[in-house]
């Protein structure tokens, strides 16, 4: 059993200082590349499904959220307001209200929609001190976040092609959904107030949608009363660690609530006003979450794509380390995460590196010879061969983002 805690501080994924805080990790050079790693691929992904990226800033004043709805039905989980001269600024804890003036930012025509708008994006949530840990529950969050403004007819399909995207990124990552949720508010939502936004048939209708989503997805479903949006019902991607502990790493929703708060629109084919459809979705969620489970499911073997160090390159003796050097910065200029490992034993700087996918040993043969010995993680030999063939063939697995160590190339 991993532990994403323990296993990150001891590869110096990340850690903690109580002078930056609780719940406020830094990540270490390691732990920075599978994030960034992490997030070029989200990032590739999204631009393949029709996605245009977005940066937004991370302050938002008070009346954003009170328009959006935020501070009335969320604002527990906020931070308290600063003050700006004569206005109050907020950490948002959320990306959505600052793409919906985006949107709203210019005219649209139907001939545009669906607008796919995503950010990977800081946001912010007072957390409770007794409910932090590691990564998986941070007040720091960079959020996979996405909004596609659509017709009311395109909903359902942009939804479910979200919940697709969802599965194409879990099958590549190696992460395994546990279930599905359809999260649904838990208590009456026809009057005022309270925790969710009051209009009934707002409910009705998001969740109707959903339900259509998932049918048309084959999934298997619960219904969980209380898990909702304060504006509108989810579907929850829920994920267990080795503990058994489950968390909701990914989402789709359908909201009405927003495009109508932020008065949004498109001119449709009849050149009238109409009110577009606002579906929220995330991939992976928060990044710190994301890569605490990729850390627990792969205990730290992370796929060579994904792995911090790609090749290390091991001289037997003094003698051959001109010739490591010289492989590791061809390595690195073929883009190969690739380092020389020469202090210590052999034996102690091969267990040292047992995460590492790809492990060449030079030795006075191989350098008499021009080759590399090539040791695999899963504990694979391979029969010596030139350093171009090495890169070659480790270059094709880790561009074609592949959990198989080695094949032919």
């Amino acid at each position: 059993m991993y532990d994403h805690r323990r296993l990150g501080r001891e590869l110096g994924l990340f850690d903690t200082d109580p002078l930056m805080g609780a719940g406020l990790p830094y990540w270490l050079p390691d732990g920075a590349v599978v994030r960034h790693q992490l997030e070029e691929y989200v990032r590739e992904l999204e631009c393949a499904a029709g996605y245009r990226h977005v940066y937004s800033p991370v302050l938002g004043k008070r009346e954003l959220y009170e328009i959006s709805g935020h501070w009335s039905h969320y604002s527990d989980d906020m931070f308290p307001p600063m003050q700006l001269g004569a206005e109050e600024v907020v950490l948002r804890p959320s990306l959505c209200p600052h793409h919906a003036l985006i949107y709203r930012s210019r005219s649209h025509s139907y001939r545009e929609l669906p607008l796919r708008i995503a950010e990977l994006g800081g946001m912010y949530r007072s957390e409770l001190s007794g409910v932090l840990g590691g990564l998986t529950r941070v007040r720091a969050i960079q959020l996979n976040d996405a909004h596609i403004f659509c017709t009311l007819d395109q909903a359902v399909e942009e939804a479910r092609a979200a919940l697709a995207l969802i599965a194409r990124a879990y099958a590549d990552l190696g992460i395994r959904a546990s279930r599905y949720r359809l999260s649904l508010p838990g208590e009456n939502v026809s009057g005022g107030g309270g925790k969710y936004v009051a209009d009934p048939d707002l409910w009705r209708r998001a969740t109707a949608m959903l339900r259509e989503v998932l049918d048309a997805s084959g999934v298997a479903y619960e219904s969980a009363e209380g898990e909702a949006a304060f504006y509108g019902p989810k579907i929850d991607v829920q994920i267990e660690d080795a503990a058994g502990r489950e968390a909701t790493l990914s989402t789709v929703q359908i909201d009405f609530h927003q495009p109508e708060r932020f008065d949004l629109h498109y001119i449709g084919p009849d050149g009238a006003k109409h009110r577009p459809v606002m579906v929220h979705r995330s991939v992976v969620g928060s990044v710190e979450r994301a890569v605490a489970h990729l850390v627990e499911e792969h205990g730290g073997a992370f796929p060579a794509w994904l792995a911090p160090v790609q090749l290390v390159v091991l001289p037997v003796s003094e003698e051959q380390e001109a010739q490591a050097y010289g492989l590791a910065e061809r390595a690195r200029a073929q883009g190969l995460r690739a380092e020389v490992a020469a202090e210590g034993s052999l034996g102690a700087r091969i267990r040292a590196a047992r995460l590492v996918p790809y492990q060449a040993v030079i030795g006075e043969r191989e350098a008499d010879a021009g080759l590399v010995a090539v040791r695999l993680r899963d504990g694979r030999r391979v029969d010596p061969l030139p350093p171009a063939d090495l890169l070659h063939r480790v270059t094709a697995r880790v561009g074609a983002r592949g959990a198989e160590l080695w094949a032919d190339a």
